[in-house]
């Protein structure tokens, strides 16, 4: 496909091409062998439109991630102060965990690259943290705190330990819904692992 043809589609259309080649290509071929290029040429685009999407070969994993963490904050800043501070943090991860299925076989795709790929784990750890940041901006201001305090950084950081060992659960159950797993692994850390009382 031309560069030609590609300026005529929506510019959308052309990212999520080279998000969906990306993954292909990570996945077959593993992340550390693929090229940027590679991945443009993939998708039907130019060098130069790849990193007009994406600053790094590893955001392209990631998809419209920046998108989703707005979405979290604006969950989270629409609940003003009403509810229990964690019941809502919980609430909102599973809400904005929300895919349709026809989105979830790319989730998956992707959820595999970033939880299992060894080269795309400090870039993991680099976006959690915004994660991390959202939350523990919304405690603080329930709290009286600050984002940097104790239990906003651990609210912040167990959550998301939550959600992710939700997500690894997930990735090895095709049968079990991810929004399933995340209600289990929130329901267990609020009540303390009440089956390990014992």
């Amino acid at each position: 496909m031309s560069e030609t043809a590609v300026a005529a589609q929506p510019r959308d259309g052309a990212r999520s091409r080279a998000e969906r080649a990306a993954l292909d290509l990570f996945t077959s071929r593993g992340f550390e062998h693929v090229t940027s290029d590679e991945v443009a040429d993939s998708a039907g685009i130019s060098r130069r439109t790849f990193f007009r999407y994406f600053a790094t070969k590893a955001d392209a994993v990631w998809g419209d991630f920046a998108g989703h963490v707005a979405r979290l904050e604006q969950l989270l800043t629409a609940t003003g102060d009403a509810g229990p501070v964690l019941a809502t943090v919980c609430a909102a991860y599973v809400e904005v965990n929300d895919y349709p299925d026809a989105e979830l076989p790319l989730l998956r795709e992707r959820m595999q690259l970033i939880l299992a790929e060894p080269a795309l784990l400090a870039h993991s750890q680099l976006r959690f943290a915004e994660v991390d940041l959202v939350v523990a901006r919304y405690v603080a201001r329930r709290t009286g705190d600050t984002p940097t305090a104790l239990v906003p950084r651990l609210v912040a950081a167990t959550t998301r330990a939550a959600a992710t060992t939700a997500f690894e659960a997930w990735l090895t159950d095709a049968r079990t819904p991810l929004t399933q797993y995340l209600h289990q692994a929130f329901d267990e850390m609020a009540a303390g692992f009440p089956g390990l009382r014992r």
